[in-house]
């Protein structure tokens, strides 16, 4: 197959982390990406030359996806460019810690617009393309897999997720038989600024399997359900059974409770 014969996937933050690792995953396996970033430019241009050296068509798209009209310009933006829209993923997150005692109305807009707000936008905005195109494709939105295994810490962040989880069924329903929509739960993949490399290397080998998912597990996932036609209103949780391990505080804050298991 050509590269510009190619279906075309829109991947939300794709410039780093796990949206740069489902980017790769999807151009090694025969899609052209649209590589979504906001603040990260530089970043997003070594990832676009990156999808390039694996064959794919790979084009960098800013955005800011708490700006109403940025986020409704993306998916038209991205037609321009490429000819048509197959596929999104819709992987950028924002997450800032609170909690019950500290939640704020603008702390919950903040995480709503980004992650709840702007995948309904753009699931739509696909949607309303595949009908003019009279075509058919997918949607797979990343959640979490602290929705299946609750607790309080990142509030704002965890009820915008949840609410997203739900738009997944619903926007499933809205939009067959044309555009399918799945999710995927990640469970801890990735260190971050509250998570030192050990403390992520011993909470993954407490998950139930004895290790944790790795980037290329979540970017598997994602891949599955885009390419599966018989699939929509389902999520996958990627997180070597995590969920299942019920804790009383989120990962950061796991540390004496970890060790206090030896």
């Amino acid at each position: 197959m050509s590269a510009s014969a190619r279906p075309v996937v829109l991947v939300t933050g794709a410039a780093k982390r796990l949206g740069r690792a489902i980017a790769r995953e999807l151009a090694t396996h025969g899609w052209n990406v649209a590589v979504h970033f906001h603040a990260s430019a530089n970043a997003a241009t070594a990832a676009c030359r990156e999808l390039q050296e694996l064959g794919a068509q790979a084009q960098p798209f800013g955005a800011d996806l708490a700006d109403e009209a940025a986020c409704r310009a993306l998916v038209p933006a991205v037609v321009e460019a490429f000819g048509h829209l197959d596929g999104l993923v819709n992987s950028a997150s924002l997450m800032e810690h609170d909690e019950a005692a500290s939640v704020t109305f603008a702390a919950l807009e903040r995480h709503w617009r980004i992650n709840t707000g702007a995948p309904l936008l753009l699931a739509a905005a696909l949607h309303e393309h595949l009908v003019l195109r009279d075509a058919r494709g997918a949607c797979v939105n990343l959640l979490d897999q602290k929705l299946w295994n609750p607790n309080p810490d990142a509030l704002s962040y965890t009820l915008s997720k949840a609410a997203l989880n739900e738009a997944t069924t619903l926007l499933a329903q809205a939009f067959a038989p044309r555009l399918r929509v799945c999710g995927v739960a990640p469970g801890l993949t990735l260190g971050s600024p509250l998570i030192d490399e050990a403390l992520h290397r011993e909470l993954q080998a407490r998950s139930p399997l004895g290790h944790g998912p790795q980037p290329h597990d979540v970017a598997a996932a994602v891949r599955f359900l885009l390419e599966s036609p018989a699939l929509t209103g389902t999520t996958l949780l990627v997180d070597c059974g995590q969920h299942l391990q019920a804790q009383p505080r989120d990962f950061p804050f796991l540390r004496s409770e970890a060790t206090r298991y030896e």
